[in-house]
């Protein structure tokens, strides 16, 4: 395959500090997107060991799933050796490509979307209090948006305990114009999924322009959270 990948983070408009990490390698066929959270010296220390555990993990040949197992046990441990008592927590998001196909595995509310023949598709399923109650049919997804527990999350490496933690993956083919999006929630609080795929379906654009201009979008929204934003494009 032949990929071409956009990438781009920002603090936002209210935060100090960026808590997200992110990761894109075509070589290895590795892109993830973690999003740090507790804190200053927390959260984003929790995403970069999230990152840099993946990455090793499968340089070495574990599956994607058993890397993010590994990952929250080694947040859970980092934590251990601190005596603050703020939570050091973080999402994941993260996409393998091997042999025109896709593995996505994901815990928490950062999301993976995939474009293809014209249709943009969430494929990833955000761990959180709000996609419970719309499982239960309490409201509606549009109600979901604006719900005031939105970030409320119920699954984080670093946070779950490792026999409770539940990395959920989805697999499938990619063919040529097809695209996969990662994201940190910093995004989709701001752009809705009409946005995002009405950038993506511009031809004009490259995929780091399309990054850019999504990040630009959430920013014109509010930018009221860090916002990460990968684009990987199959030619």
């Amino acid at each position: 395959m032949i990929i071409e990948f956009g990438h781009g983070t920002h603090v936002g408009l209210r935060r100090e500090h960026n808590e997200d990490a992110y990761h894109g390698d075509a070589a290895l066929g590795l892109w993830l997107v973690a999003d740090g959270m507790g804190g200053h010296e927390h959260g984003e220390i929790a995403s970069a060991i999230a990152r840099a555990g993946i990455v090793a993990a499968v340089e070495q040949g574990l599956a994607l799933d058993a890397a993010i197992d590994d990952a929250n046990r080694a947040i859970i441990e980092h934590a251990k050796g601190r005596r603050e008592s703020l939570p050091m927590g973080t999402t994941i998001a993260a996409v393998r490509l091997r042999d025109h196909r896709y593995e996505a595995a994901w815990v928490g509310d950062s999301r993976i979307y995939l474009w293809h023949a014209g249709t943009l598709r969430q494929i990833s399923a955000d761990h959180s209090y709000v996609r419970t109650l719309v499982e239960q049919g309490v409201v509606t997804a549009e109600q979901a948006r604006r719900h005031p527990h939105r970030n409320v999350i119920t699954q984080a490496l670093g946070v779950t305990d490792p026999e409770s933690l539940r990395v959920e993956r989805v697999e499938g083919p990619l063919t040529r114009g097809d695209q996969l999006l990662l994201c940190s929630d910093g995004l989709t609080e701001e752009v809705d999924d009409a946005t995002i795929a009405a950038v993506l379906a511009r031809d004009d654009l490259g995929a780091q322009e399309c990054v850019d201009q999504l990040i630009l979008a959430a920013l014109d929204h509010g930018g009221s959270d860090n916002i990460t934003t990968i684009l990987v494009r199959v030619r």
